[in-house]
Order: C-alpha cells, then structure tokens, then sequence
C-alpha cells in the first residue's frame, strides 16, 4: 500500500497530531485547491488534504450502522512493551503540547481503554484513539501466539 489519505478540517493541526505520534512530514504540496501533505510513520504513510469548508465527520466509532472507512490500525508491538504504558506517556505529550503551543492540540481523546482480543491464533493488545478530527484509529501489539 502506498499510503492512506485522511481529509482534515485543519491540515496544521492534523500534522501536529500525527507528529506526536511519531510521523514526520516527507511531502508538502497542493492537489488542487488546497494544502496537502504525506507523512511517514509507524511503519506507514498517511496523506493528509485540508477540506475548506468541512463539514462533521460520522462517527465511525459510536455508530453501529455506519459502513465505510472505519479506521486506521497501527502494529506498536516493536515499539513499545504495553500499551497501556505507552498510551499514558501518549497523553502526557499531548498536555504538555497543549501548554507549549499558541494553538495548542484538542486533549487526546481515547475511544477504547487498552484491552485483550484474540483473533485467530493470537491474543492482542488493542486500543483505539480519535484524530485531530475525531477519526478512530486502533494501535495494537501482538501479546501471544496460540499453538
């Protein structure tokens, strides 16, 4: 896959987001008639587009009959030994950006709290965070694989 592209209601706010957790900016350029950006990290590359005149995405995380995107997903299990652990850390960089920044990010908002899940032969650790614009995306870490 070469990258996944998220519409933005604010493309400076998105890349902040992104940065803390642990993109960086590759690409900066227009598509059209507006700000567009890719960004590496986690293992992929996200395509950031700044809409003018957003309008509310649905909530594809609450709402049980919604069908379309629904989220990204992010395998931390090289990169962090607990979810839980890595989250809190998560948070405390937000606070500290929110205090640090003349526009400081929205606190982060988690959707689902660490939790365990098995698919298939192995047992997960998952969780899963809103974006800058409320869009779900799930971090997950492999714990064990059923013999």
């Amino acid at each position: 896959m070469h990258h996944a592209s998220i519409r933005t209601a604010n493309i400076h706010r998105a890349i902040a987001f992104y940065e803390h957790l642990g993109f960086r900016v590759c690409e900066r350029f227009t598509t059209g008639y507006t700000l567009a950006s890719w960004m590496e990290g986690l293992g992929g590359r996200i395509e950031l587009i700044e809409i003018p005149q957003p309008k509310p995405a649905p909530d594809a995380f609450a709402d049980e009959h919604y069908v379309g995107y629904y989220h990204l997903s992010f395998d931390l299990t090289e990169i962090t030994p607990d979810l839980p652990s890595w989250l809190k850390s998560l948070k405390e960089r937000f606070t500290v950006a929110s205090q640090n920044t003349t526009e400081p990010l929205p606190p982060l908002l988690v959707l689902l709290e660490p939790t365990q899940q098995q698919i298939g032969d192995r047992i997960y650790e998952v969780t899963f965070i809103a974006d800058a614009d409320g869009l779900p995306l799930e971090f997950i870490r492999v714990l064990a694989t059923l013999s």
